[in-house]
């Protein structure tokens, strides 16, 4: 017998900026480029750079060590508000045109575009 799993959802989503709160990027900002939410993580571009062996296959014709991103708990991380300059708390409120955005909690200002 399965059991379906409710994926949660998440306030942060993909080309948002974003801050590490914690580890060893901690204070360093950079932009989304994933959210896997089985995994309860994102992907920052150019942050939390592994090194990776690589056998030669077709996609990797030469192979050696490469150099990627990897996950980091989204937990670990915070947006980054236009109008404040700093990371957020991130609340979601329905528009007078029905829309439903996404906002920060310091100053008010919607996130979503």
């Amino acid at each position: 017998m399965r059991v379906k799993v409710e994926q949660a959802k998440y306030k942060i989503r993909k080309d948002d900026q974003v801050m590490v709160l914690r580890g060893r990027e901690k204070g360093k900002t950079g932009k989304v480029i994933k959210v896997v939410p089985e995994k309860a993580a994102v992907i920052i571009e150019k942050l939390n750079v592994v090194k990776r062996h690589q056998k030669p296959s077709k996609k990797y014709q030469h192979g050696g060590i490469l150099e990627k991103e990897a996950p980091m708990s989204i937990s670990n991380i915070s947006i980054i508000c236009d109008r404040c300059k700093g990371a957020t708390r991130v609340g979601r409120k329905f528009l007078d045109d029905g829309r439903k955005v996404r906002f920060c909690r310091k100053c008010g200002e919607v996130l979503d575009r």
